[in-house]
Formats: structure tokens, C-alpha cells, sequence
């Protein structure tokens, strides 16, 4: 049975939304008055605002912000792009600060973040057609690989983007990263450092700057003492694959006294392993990671590791977004925040 409105027409059951009109015959104020409060201006009179803001208590208006968006040719949302399977999404602690970061600065400006997971083909393709539609303002963008088809995307829409980490050779575009090679550099010389001789690496995630700059820093810390046959590569920064590419390397050189993990969840993979075949860690082979992640406090003893600002990546690339959504000319030059190594009980 239908009841009726207070306005005497038939009720269909769902409430009314109220209107500007609304809040105006409540606060005693012209609709334009009410518009220049509800957006911001400066030029009304305290009274003003506060009738409208006590009229809008009292109707419960709501900003139709999809009207606004519409008109203004904005969705005030910003695409927060992961090229990693669903479950390392889940997985990688850092993935998840550098999405709490970001999501902090973007939150602070009143913009909704969309998470967007590249896992496949048939992913990219999606994405495509998704960034294509308009559903966002900007796009972040966290572990592209070299030759990714959405750096194509974000071209030829010319969406204001910035990636977490340096670009691929040949694209040109706003990012913020760490000096992985340098940070990777540093931790292996503290392995030699500690009069370790056989010294090996679990390299992962070799097609993308972090992985790829991360084997290069532990070539250049080794020099002449570099081995690439102490060198096991495994295509992400995985527990489950640190594990496999541990027992390859203990078989393919037992003797050595010293590995260097791509990530914390690669090293706690690679304790496990070397705890199985009876290698003690520090005493027999020591062992470091990258990142400074839970990772490396959940395991025993502790990791010594690479500390990344994962959060301040997330906050420092959402700023960079918000900036070019405001017309600030682009930082094509890219910034490198700061890095240092943690010494903890595995080295």
C-alpha cells in the first residue's frame, strides 16, 4: 500500500533526497546564496554561512557531487595501478604502505582512491578499457614492468600519472623511487664487511627497475669477487619462491657463506630452506633482505635489511598526481627519497 508524502503526492517508499532548494527555504536565503556557501566562496557574511550550515543539518542535504563531477568533467577519483598477481597484492606488505600512503594524501584533498590489479593479458586489456572510459582523474602507478601496455594508455590519454619507481628505459613520465642500486650496494658490502667470501644472490623480479637495479648494485659491491653462478633468478619478490631459489643455490654451491635476498619475503623464503637442509643463520651463512618490512621482524633471528619509505613513496606520488590535476608543470626529473641499512641478527 502506498502512503503519502508530506507534500500530498503518492509515496513510493524511498526517501527524498533533499535539495538546494530546500536548504534555501530553510535558511531564509536565496538558492545563489546557498550555492556560494555550499562551494566555498569567500565573499558571505558569517550569518549566511551559518544558516545554510544549520539548513543543511537540518534537511540532511546531500552534495550530488556525481552532477558536479559531470559538470566539471572530474570524477575526483584517482586509479592506484599494481601490475602484481592478486596474491602478492595481498602478500607484499609494501605494496600495501605504499597504498596506505597514498590514500592518506589523496583522502586529505577529498579524492576516492580505486585500486586497479594487473594480474594478466586479459587485466591489461580491462585497464585499458576502464582508464579509456574516464573513471579517473590520475593514475599511480606501482610495479610497471619494461615494454607494460598501460604506459601506452596513460599516453595517448594523457592522464596525469606517476609511477613508483624509475621508468623504463624510453618512457618519459613524473616519478618517485628509492636508489635501489645504490641501497643493494650497500647492504652487500656490509655481508663483506663481516668477513663473508661465498657470496650469493637471490635476484628477483628482474624485469623492472628495482629488481634489475638491485642485481647491479650487488655486482658492483662484489667487483672481482662476483660470481654469476652464485646467482639464482626467480620472477617475483615471493616467500614461496625465495624458498625454491634458496635450495637451488645451496645445491649448486654448498659452500657458500653469505646470500643476499631481492626482498624480506624472498629471505624469509630462503631461511626457511636453508633451516631445512641444517645451515645456521648467522653462524654458518648469513643472510640479508630488502625492504624493511614485517617481513623481516617476523622471522628468527631478525633480518638484516635495506629500510624503504614505502608510505612516503605512496604520499609523494599521489602528491606528485594531485599537483599535475592542478596544472603544475610535471617532474619528469623524477626524486629519490633516502635509504639505510638495518642491521639486525641474520648478518
Amino acid at each position: 500500500m502506498t502512503g503519502t508524502s508530506i507534500r500530498g503526492m503518492p509515496s513510493t517508499g524511498a526517501p527524498r533526497r533533499a535539495t538546494i532548494r530546500d536548504v534555501a527555504v530553510e535558511a531564509g536565503l536565496s538558492r545563489g546564496t546557498v550555492t556560494r556557501v555550499l562551494n566555498g566562496e569567500r565573499y558571505v557574511s558569517p550569518a549566511a554561512r551559518e544558516a545554510v550550515e544549520r539548513a543543511v543539518a537540518k534537511v540532511g542535504y546531500v552534495p550530488n557531487t556525481a552532477a558536479r563531477n559531470l559538470a566539471l568533467r572530474r570524477t575526483h577519483a584517482i586509479g592506484f595501478c599494481v601490475h602484481e598477481p592478486h596474491a602478492l597484492f595481498l602478500e607484499d606488505p609494501n605494496i600495501g604502505s605504499i597504498l596506505l600512503g597514498a590514500n592518506s594524501v589523496l583522502s586529505a584533498a577529498d579524492f576516492q582512491m580505486v585500486s586497479i590489479v594487473i594480474d594478466s593479458l586479459r587485466d591489461s586489456e580491462r585497464v585499458a578499457r576502464y582508464l579509456s572510459g574516464g573513471f579517473v582523474d590520475g593514475a599511480i602507478v606501482v610495479s610497471a614492468r619494461q615494454d607494460d601496455s598501460l604506459f601506452d594508455v596513460l599516453h595517448r590519454l594523457s592522464v596525469p600519472a606517476t609511477l613508483v619507481g624509475r621508468p623504463p628505459e624510453g618512457i618519459t613520465m613524473p616519478w618517485v623511487g628509492i636508489d635501489n642500486r645504490g641501497a643493494a650496494a650497500a647492504v652487500a658490502t656490509h655481508l663483506l664487511a663481516t668477513g663473508r667470501r661465498r657470496v650469493g644472490m637471490l635476484a628477483a623480479a628482474l624485469d623492472r627497475d628495482s629488481g634489475a637495479d638491485r642485481l647491479a648494485g650487488f655486482r658492483d659491491a662484489l667487483g672481482d669477487r662476483f660470481d654469476p653462478e652464485l646467482v639464482v633468478e626467480l620472477p617475483l619478490y615471493e616467500y614461496t619462491a625465495g624458498r625454491a631459489a634458496m635450495t637451488q643455490l645451496l645445491a649448486r654451491a654448498p659452500e657458500l657463506d653469505a646470500v643476499f635476498a631481492a626482498s624480506d619475503a624472498v629471505a624469509a623464503g630462503a631461511l626457511e630452506a636453508l633451516r631445512a637442509a641444517g645451515r645456521r643463520v648467522p653462524d654458518d651463512v648469513a643472510l640479508v633482505g630488502f625492504d624493511d618490512s614485517s617481513w623481516a621482524l617476523r622471522c628468527d633471528p631478525p633480518l638484516t635489511t635495506v629500510h624503504q619509505p614505502a608510505r612516503v613513496l605512496g604520499e609523494r606520488a599521489a602528491q606528485s598526481v594531485l599537483a599535475q590535476l592542478r596544472g603544475a608543470p610535471a617532474d619528469l626529473d623524477g626524486s629519490l627519497l633516502e635509504t639505510h641499512v638495518v642491521v639486525r641478527g641474520s648478518a
